[in-house]
Order: C-alpha cells, then structure tokens, then sequence
C-alpha cells in the first residue's frame, strides 16, 4: 500500500523537558504503587479445589498444622454456644417485696369491691393468696430467651443464688403465663374461696420475675469459649506427600495445600527480607508500566506525545491499584467489592478498545499477585472487562451506562456459577451470598459516567458523550451560527455530511468529524455578509475594498472561530479543526485577482495565506477535502457527473500539490475511496442522472468560496 509522508503531530509536547516529566510520571507512579502494594511473598503454587494438580509432586517442608475450613469452623462455634448454658440471678428480695404489697393492700382491694358486706372471711382469701405467691416464687418466674430455645422450647440455664449456681432447667420453673395459669387452677380448686376471678385478679398484680437473665456474664463466658476453638485439626509432618502429580485435588487435600500456603506465606513474612519484597514487587510494577508504555509509543503515539494524556492514564491505574491494596490491608470481606471495571470503561470511551483492554490485562495480572485465588479473580476480572468494553463500543446514549452495567453483572453470576459448579459439582455448596459483592461492584461501576466528565473537564479531552452534545444543532453556539450566517449553516451541515460518511468508509472517529465540521466555520459569524453563500443578489460588499483587504476578512474567520470557539469553551480537538481546515492554502481568488490588476507590482503573498497549521489527522485532513469539494461544487453551472468528478479530482489533487496532508495519518488507497465517497454524494445532493451518452465537460468556473480556489 502507497502511503503519504506522514509526520506527526501531537497536540501538546510540552516542550523540550516534556520527555523527563513523562518518564518521572512513570517512575513515581511506580514508586507510589510499590509503596502501597501489600508486603507479603508469594505461595508459588496455583490450585483450586476439584482440579487436577499439575506441578511435580508436592512434599511438606515442614512440620504445619493443618487449618479448619469455615465450614468446620462455623460447626464448633454452634456446637460451643449449645453448650454454654445462660446464667440466670435470684432476686430474693421480689418475693419478700410482692408479698408484704399483697398483705398491705389486700384490705383495701377488699373493701373497695364490697366484700366486707357480704358473708366472707378475707383471712382465708389473704392466706390462701399468700401460699400461692409464695410457692410461685420458691418454684421461680423466668422469661424465656429466644436465642437459648431454638428448635426446643425449654432449655438447660445455670441459676445463681448467693453466688452460688446451680443447674436447672426452663421446665422446672414458671413464666409469668404459666405462674397465671397455676393460680387461677390453684384457685379454682379451693371451694372455701367464693370469688374465685377476684382473687386470681388480685394475685395476678404480684407476679414478676425474680430470676433475671445476666447477659454480661452470658456473653463473656460465650466469648472464652468462642476464643478456646482450635483453628487447626491434626498435623502434616515434615516430609510428607501432601498431593502427587495428577491427583484430583479433594477437599482434605485441598485443605492441606491451603493450610501450607498460609504457613508459608506467614514463615516468609515473618524471616523474609523485606528490602528484596520490594525490589521484587518494583521490578513487577516497572514491567507492566514499561509494557504500557512500549503499547502506547507504538500504536498511539498522540497519547505518548501528551504529557496530560500520560498523565490521566496513570492516575487511573494508580488509583484502581491503590485502591486494591486498601481493600487488602483493611481485609475487606471480598476484593470483587472493588468495581475493577471501571478504568477499562473510563480508557475505552476517553481513548479507545486496544488502549483499554491492554491496560485492563496489565492491572488484572499484577493484581494476581496480591489476591488469593488468583486463577479465579484474573477469569472474572478479564471476562468482566472484556464485557465491559464491548458493550460500550459506541457510547451515544445515557442508558447505555445502565445496560453495560446489567451485561457485567450477567457476566459475573454466570462465571461465579460456572466455577463454583466446575468445582464442587453440586449446588448445595454454592454460596449465593458471594452475589452482593458483584451487585456492589457494578453498582460502583456506574460512577465511571461523573469521572469521565471530571477527566474531560481537567485534562481537556473528550468523549463520545461530549460529542453528541455538541453535535446537537440545539446547541447555542450552532444556533448563533443558523441565525447570523444561514448560508454558512447550511454549508457546514454538508460538510459535515460528506465528512461523516467519507471518515466511516476509511476508519476513524465519525462524531468527532462531524462536530469538527459543523463548528469549522463558526469564525464567519463576524462578518457573514463577505462570505458569498450568506450574501443577496446585487450586492457584494467586498466590491470596496482592495484585494489585500478582502483576503484578511476572508482569511480572518479562522482566528476569529479559534477566539469563539475558547470564549465558549469549546475543547481543544474541535478548535483543532477550526484552525486546520484551510492549512496554509491560498485565498486564490483575490490573488489571481491581485496578479491581474496589478502585474507590475511585488506581491506579498503571505498576505493571502492562512496561517496553519496544516491537518494532523485523518478526521481534520477529511474535513478540510470535504469543506473544499462542498463550497466549489456550488459554483457549478451545470453539476453533472462529469463535471462533479472532475471537480472533486481537481480539489484533492490541488491539497496533496500544496502538501496540506502530508502530516495526516493518511494512505493514498484512503483518498481514493473518499474522493468516490464525495463523488457519489454530490451526485445525490444535485440529483444528478447518468447520461450514457457521454457528458460535455464544462469548464468549472470557481468563485471567491472562502478562500478554495
């Protein structure tokens, strides 16, 4: 394939010291994240339960103990609790205290509910009221504690009486229910009480509780016994065979592996040197750094020649690293809490798809290092991120947020269950409650919108989002433009047309050219009437003045869209199209008229040049062939399809004459295809018909169009 001398160009290189401050950022960003990593070596082994074990046959370099599982565990921490008895205090004092009220306010109940009238002797119903409480009390009255029953009613509880405790158990003794019900049976029986409800009222207002739950000392006997488990069951002595070459790794076998990698990584914490832990983990993280930045110079060297653009890319990394490492060191229940797919969504629609898998790759391998289950987190991780990036390919709508995120989540139930079934072969040992991480992370995950707008705004760059906003014909600027200068409105929505299509034919970024092409000729908002397509009939306005004169007004309007295009904050990549759009061609038109009205005089022809720069892309190069081909091709008489492709090979063969693409990452092959792209669109516009007769060509006749003849 013949290609054009390209020469880049970056946007911003920051000078000759720029190089030194892009290789600083990388080392400190390396220093930052070694700091912080967690300063623990490495088990060397990766297995997981249910595989085969695949490494050489593995032997016990030492004496261990061999670690529980959580299951084992949670089993003797239940079997602990059922036999740890609650502890109960006698209050002796309640029965003293309900029975002398009882005595001291049973005349007055008396009296006031007219018994003294009638034939009745309230020392039997005070004696026998007095017996019943008495034997209540001595029984005893305890509330049941739900924690204690489970799946029984009653259950064992040690009472103390005088700090001395005895056992006894819930059957043996009343609840306020059960001492009720005694007493109205009690009552009941005795024919010698009359008013049987009155005095079973009456005692009823004396029943309470006069053994009391102590939960403090409840509590702290649970937590001694809780605290005397044995986290470990049996011994693996030094020299013995743990697992052998392709042995299915069961689950005592797994246990043992487990246990040894914790030993291990312990043993090495404590007589490792420190110094060379973070040699190793420097030389890590200088690799995967350095990885990046041999991608980055090789395939987008825009990104590398932008010290801003470095910048962003390794607070990202930085900030998802650090962030893991905290999530490590506070001993977060789960590292899937951390939504990991965050950075490679925020790169791909800042940047692109190869930038943002390359980085998601590096960050998910050197994460592997420092989590457990590795194998596991780097699947889920790369899976996830893959999704992640696929699903946002194109990012034009809000919700599409929203559907990315529902696609990670589906991604992540799918992988989790897939390997918790490859594993164990069962669902019963699936525990579901491993979900709630994965919803919290992609939950996280949505964030990533409000960060894509901060790095915009800091860093001047911009995004897919941003770009459909600003291609919005709604948008004031843009509606400035329609009001002051119709003409030139409607020119720039052609231009963008032809753009558009033309870009998506060859490759590159389609809302990027069409905004580019809708705000080119914004500058003409401030003297629209010396620009020919926002003119009258009868009347031409550069008629008084000079040749010179007319050339500055026409070549003005780039600084002058340059100056608004900053007043409203429009970013920098738009501007970029403002100010390359005619490179440094000539305004013709006024020069050849200059030639001819004065040919013995010095012509300075810097007077009708435009400044430059020339295009440094494949967006900006398209942009300025289309705004050339679409202002000639209103100067046509009679646009036919001899005459528009004639038209359209002059104006490009003129741009690559005058060197205007030869900074443009641009291939011959390419202006091939977006001169047929130009060709077969004005056609349509002009509703042009094939004549298969032939076609008189008609000599084109161009016109003072913004300086592109």
């Amino acid at each position: 394939m013949a290609r054009l001398k390209i020469k880049y160009k970056s946007g911003y290189k920051g000078g000759k010291y720029a190089p030194l401050f892009r290789y600083g950022m990388m080392l400190a960003s390396v220093v930052l994240i070694t700091m912080f990593l967690p300063k623990q070596p490495r088990f060397r082994y990766e297995f997981e339960k249910g595989k085969v074990w695949m490494h050489e046959d593995l032997v016990s370099p030492y004496n261990f103990s061999i670690l529980k599982t959580q299951a084992e565990l949670d089993k003797d921490r239940e079997n602990i609790l059922k036999s740890i008895y609650p502890i109960y205090n006698q209050n002796t004092q309640v029965a003293e205290q309900q029975l002398a009220q009882f005595d001291t306010a049973l005349p007055e109940r008396w009296q006031t509910a007219g018994l003294d009238t009638l034939d009745e002797n309230m020392a039997t119903y005070e004696q026998v009221g007095k017996q019943l409480l008495s034997d209540i009390y001595k029984r005893g009255v305890i509330a049941l504690n739900n924690k204690f029953q489970s799946d029984r009613t009653n259950y064992n509880f040690t009472l103390l009486t005088d700090n001395v405790a005895t056992q006894r158990n819930t059957a043996e003794v009343f609840t306020v229910e059960t001492a009720m019900e005694y007493a109205r049976k009690t009552i009941g029986n005795r024919s010698a009480i009359g008013h049987k409800d009155w005095l079973v009222d009456a005692v009823s207002n004396y029943i309470t509780l006069n053994y009391l739950f102590n939960e403090p000392l409840t509590a702290r006997l649970e937590e001694d016994a809780l605290g005397n488990i044995s986290t470990t069951r049996g011994m693996v002595q030094r020299g013995e065979l743990i697992v052998a070459n392709g042995t299915t790794i069961n689950n005592e076998v797994y246990q043992k592996i487990e246990s040894l990698r914790k030993a291990y990584e312990e043993e090495a914490r404590i007589g490792g040197n420190w110094t060379l832990v973070v040699l190793g983990q420097f030389f890590l993280v200088g690799l995967v750094v350095s990885l990046l930045f041999v991608f980055i110079y090789l395939f987008r060297k825009d990104i590398y020649h932008n010290n801003r653009l470095i910048f962003l890319i390794l607070i990202a990394i930085t900030g998802m690293l650090l962030a893991l490492s905290w999530a490590i060191k506070i001993k977060l229940p789960s590292l899937y809490y951390i939504p990991y797919c965050i950075v490679p969504i925020i790169i791909r629609i800042l940047f692109d798809t190869r930038l943002a898998l390359n980085i998601h790759l590096l960050m998910v391998l050197l994460a592997a290092f420092f989590v457990p289950n590795s194998f596991e987190f780097v699947f889920l991780q790369l899976s996830t991120g893959m999704v992640a990036i696929y699903s946002i390919k194109t990012l034009v709508k809000r919700e599409q947020f929203l559907i990315s995120s529902a696609i990670i989540l589906g991604t992540y139930l799918t992988a989790y269950l897939g390997m918790a079934l490859m594993r164990d072969g069962s669902f019963n040992n699936i525990y579901w409650s491993n979900v709630a991480p994965f919803i919290f992370s992609v939950l996280l995950t949505l964030l990533a919108y409000p960060l894509i707008y901060a790095f915009e705004r800091v860093f001047g760059i911009i995004s897919d989002v941003t770009l459909m906003e600003l291609t919005n014909s709604n948008s004031k600027l843009l509606r400035e433009l329609s009001y002051k200068a119709p003409g030139t409105f409607q020119h720039s929505l052609q231009v963008a047309n032809l753009a558009e299509a033309a870009i998506y034919k060859i490759g590159g970024n389609t809302l990027l050219v069409r905004a580019g092409a809708l705000y080119h000729d914004i500058g003409k908002m401030a003297n629209p009437q010396y620009f020919i397509e926002n003119q009258t009939k009868g009347y031409n306005p550069h008629d008084g003045l000079s040749f010179e004169q007319s050339a500055q007004i026409i070549i003005s309007h780039v600084s002058k869209g340059v100056e608004m295009a900053r007043k409203n904050q429009l970013p920098e990549v738009i501007i970029d199209f403002i100010r390359t759009h005619h490179g440094t061609t000539r305004v013709d038109y006024f020069y050849q008229s200059y030639i001819k009205s004065f040919p013995e005089k010095f012509v300075d022809e810097d007077i009708f040049h435009y400044p430059g720069p020339i295009p440094f892309s494949r967006e900006t190069a398209v942009l300025m062939m289309a705004d050339s081909v679409e202002a000639a091709s209103r100067s046509l008489k009679e646009p036919n399809a001899q005459n528009i492709n004639d038209l359209v090979d002059k104006i490009i063969e003129s741009k690559l004459a005058q060197k205007q693409l030869i900074n443009s990452n641009i291939t011959l092959k390419d202006i091939t295809e977006i001169s047929e792209i130009f060709k077969e669109m004005l056609k349509s516009i002009y509703h042009v018909r094939i004549d298969y007769e032939g076609n008189k060509k008609e000599t084109v006749s161009l016109k003072p169009q913004d300086g592109i003849v």
